[in-house]
């Protein structure tokens, strides 16, 4: 779970599911999203404009985790969607949309911060309006938890959005990030325990 103000890590330890079941991170499974997506790989576009209605706001939502400006969040998550629409006839319509989406949403958005940062330290002035300011969350988390998110590395950032936000598994991140699980874990912990330090600095 996300460590919330005066909260520790060891603390927050195998409650994931718990804070997944806050933030609403369960995906739908079963015929009717089999069915959309069929449809959708036959060219039906209204069953296209139905799976964006049901993904698009968790999508939008969790690209701004990452990268904390909400007209990029915005970009993002719609050509990350358009890209899945593209691939559709290669997805296996027996597992669940959202997760295969939000890999697609969640590496564009590291992409994007990392990019970001890298023209930050040419021009250190450079700062968009949306890092200003730190709105509470529509998924209910606070402005300080968005804030605190905001000053982690991208790639904790990302890890910790996946893991707790979009109850992706570690070996799920491991496989989304194309990278080894123990790195995953080890994302998590510092992720996590940097959180907690920004955290107390606030309070």
């Amino acid at each position: 779970m996300i460590p919330l103000p005066g909260e520790s890590v060891v603390a927050m330890s195998g409650e994931g599911d718990a804070i997944a079941e806050r933030l609403g991170a369960r995906w739908m499974v079963g015929r009717s999203e089999r069915k959309l997506i069929r449809a959708a790989q036959g060219g039906s576009e209204t069953a296209m404009e139905e799976l964006f209605r049901l993904h698009w706001p968790r999508a939008q939502r969790a690209a701004f985790l990452v990268v904390h400006d909400r007209a990029a969040a915005e970009d993002i998550a719609q050509e990350a969607f358009l890209a899945a629409l593209r691939a559709l006839e290669r997805f296996d319509r027996r597992r669940p949309f959202g997760p295969w989406l939000h890999r697609i949403v969640v590496n564009r958005a590291i992409d994007h911060a990392r990019s970001r940062k890298l023209r930050r330290e040419v021009d250190p002035g450079e700062e968009l309006a949306d890092e200003r300011a730190a709105p509470a969350d529509s998924a209910g988390l606070s402005g300080e938890l968005v804030a605190a998110l905001r000053r982690l590395a991208p790639e904790h950032r990302a890890v910790i959005v996946l893991r707790y936000l979009l109850d992706f598994t570690p070996g799920e991140i491991a496989e989304a990030l194309e990278m080894p699980r123990g790195t995953v874990n080890s994302r998590l912990r510092r992720g996590l325990d940097r959180l907690s330090l920004v955290l107390e600095e606030e309070r």
